[in-house]
């Protein structure tokens, strides 16, 4: 693990987190104070919104500290993170210019397949989940020639 990347993990723990945690315990704050509902439904998804910003932090900074490049074409690239990045991208420009009432994801490889629900794993459970809690649906194939994962989720307007 290089010293960059725990550094950096460092930093933003000390810094960016902290502050987020901060903004979040004073919007607590005004929350409580508040006696008018319309102005304290507002405040509360502005709090949702800084948890959710909390918990990105602390995912990246669990990455930094975790995270192995891969080596690919002679160039140290970390393939996973990079990907997440543009599937981020294409669904950041969907929610903010497409005017759609749904978006599609679906993921397929060239692997054995085989792919099998575990009484003992969480990996599917958790991915049932998080598509249930957004209202949407999860198929999934796998056979020899490998595994397709879709998923469809309805965008409230």
């Amino acid at each position: 693990m290089s010293n960059e990347r725990v550094t950096l993990a460092q930093e933003l723990h000390d810094g960016i987190a902290q502050d987020l945690v901060v903004l979040g315990f004073s919007i607590d704050q005004l929350i409580s104070q508040c006696d008018q509902p319309e102005l304290r439904g507002s405040l509360r998804e502005l709090r949702f919104t800084t948890t959710a910003l909390i918990e990105k932090v602390r995912a990246e900074m669990h990455q930094l500290r975790t995270r192995e490049p891969l080596e690919i074409s002679g160039t140290q690239t970390d393939w996973m993170h990079e990907t997440l990045r543009v599937v981020q991208e294409i669904l950041r420009n969907v929610q903010k210019h497409a005017d759609a009432s749904e978006v599609t994801i679906q993921i397929e490889d060239n692997g054995k397949g085989g792919t099998v629900k575990k009484d003992d794993s969480f990996g599917f459970l958790g991915l049932q989940e998080r598509v249930t809690k957004l209202n949407g649906e999860i198929h999934i194939d796998s056979d020899a020639d490998g595994t397709t994962i879709g998923v469809t989720i309805p965008l409230d307007r």
